[in-house]
């Protein structure tokens, strides 16, 4: 008898521009067991996740659209599990898994919804927080399986529906690349930092769920005495406003903005100290690369970060929304060196030990097992 098939997974994300779910599928592609499944990614607008599958040998397509629920779109889904004769859809998000379930429904396909932080948030109003629960509910209710990235985000769909089949799989990183031993480019010779200077980095999309504006007066709250110099990396619908309170502050060369930029690790290598001020996650996945880099970091209680970070142990704590409490935290660590050095080594310790990307693999490998075990027979060739 020839031997089976390889299961061929389609990987859907929202969007080509790499963020915290795009990287997961970058790295979720790369960890799995090419003898077994053949991963094709759909992504519904090109950029560099397309790009760097494209590089990886992994076939990707790109359908246009911004909007979820799209109507519009399914039939080209659809088309598109036909013609790459797919055995199972992993929606990554909620744009991916709204303009999927309905053609893998229709063709018979299983589907893994995977949950990077549901759609609603605590800051939006009554009406539209109510809609996209509901649109979330459909979609739970449309998948075999929902995979939440942490126990918070189960326990926040739980209280709009009944998640009878979930589990928690945490979001893992890859720990070659995130490695504080390898060799990096000179990130403070290019922003003409000497080594005695305290670097303080945020590298996040710029935009109200990252709470910048809380970054940036957290810095004018720190004496301008201090040796220490602060970045904030990436893009976003409010980086003309963090930058517009930067000057308002009169922080000048304290407070350097940069890009978003694809050298992340060389970047991390940089810090001494990492801050997320977020208002909400599902489980950060650039919380998780800072802790495997080694960095001491600072990151608000909130959802699935409150199951990485113990306070005092492997990072600090501070609650969301306080500048002052951001601001004393940094200024603690700016101060003891050996301080940051312990929460840094337990920090790396905790990533490697917990949040790898090869047991989430592993642990993602096996719900495609028991949903589309492999053929017995390879398929024919598609017509």
């Amino acid at each position: 008898m020839p031997p089976p098939s390889k299961i061929r997974i389609l990987e859907t994300i929202r969007q080509g521009t790499i963020g915290g779910g795009e990287t997961h599928v970058l790295d979720l592609v790369q960890a799995l067991n090419k003898e077994l499944y053949e991963p094709i990614v759909l992504s519904f607008t090109p950029g560099p996740m397309v790009d760097r599958l494209a590089a990886m040998g992994v076939k990707t397509c790109v359908i246009p659209t911004e909007k979820p629920f799209n109507v519009f779109k399914w039939g080209q889904v659809s088309q598109l599990l036909k013609d790459e004769q797919i055995d199972l859809v992993h929606a990554h998000g909620t744009r991916a898994a709204s303009n999927t379930f309905w053609a893998a429904k229709r063709l018979g396909l299983p589907i893994v919804y995977t949950v990077h932080g549901w759609s609603f948030h605590v800051d939006q109003p009554p009406v539209v927080r109510k809609i996209r629960q509901l649109g979330e509910q459909l979609l739970v209710s449309q998948a075999d399986v929902t995979v939440c990235v942490s126990d918070s985000n189960r326990q926040d769909g739980l209280a709009f529906s009944p998640m009878a089949r979930s589990v928690v799989i945490r979001n893992g990183v890859n720990l070659q690349k995130f490695n504080p031993d390898r060799a990096f480019k000179d990130l403070r010779a290019e922003l003409g930092l000497g080594a005695d200077r305290i670097l303080i980095g945020c590298i996040a999309r710029i935009t109200g769920q990252k709470d910048p504006l809380s970054f940036v007066r957290a810095v004018a709250a720190m004496p301008a005495s201090l040796p220490a110099t602060f970045l904030l990396v990436g893009n976003g619908d409010l980086k003309a406003a963090a930058v517009q309170l930067a000057q308002d502050l009169q922080l000048g060369a304290r407070l350097v903005f940069l890009e978003a930029r694809q050298d992340i690790p060389d970047v991390l290598r940089a810090l001494d100290i990492y801050c997320l001020p977020s208002l909400w996650e599902g489980l950060s996945i650039g919380l998780l690369e800072a802790m495997a880099m080694g960095k001491a970091v600072v990151a608000t209680a909130i959802d699935g970060t409150r199951e990485v970070v113990q306070d005092g142990v492997n990072g600090l704590c501070i609650p969301p929304k306080s500048p002052e409490q951001l601001a004393a935290a940094l200024t603690r660590l700016l101060a003891d060196a050996g301080l940051r050095g312990r929460l840094g080594a337990a920090a790396r310790q905790t990533v490697a030990r917990e949040f790898n990307v090869e047991t989430m693999t592993r642990q993602v490998e096996q719900l495609y097992q028991q949903l589309a075990p492999a053929r017995a027979v390879p398929r024919p060739a598609a017509v």
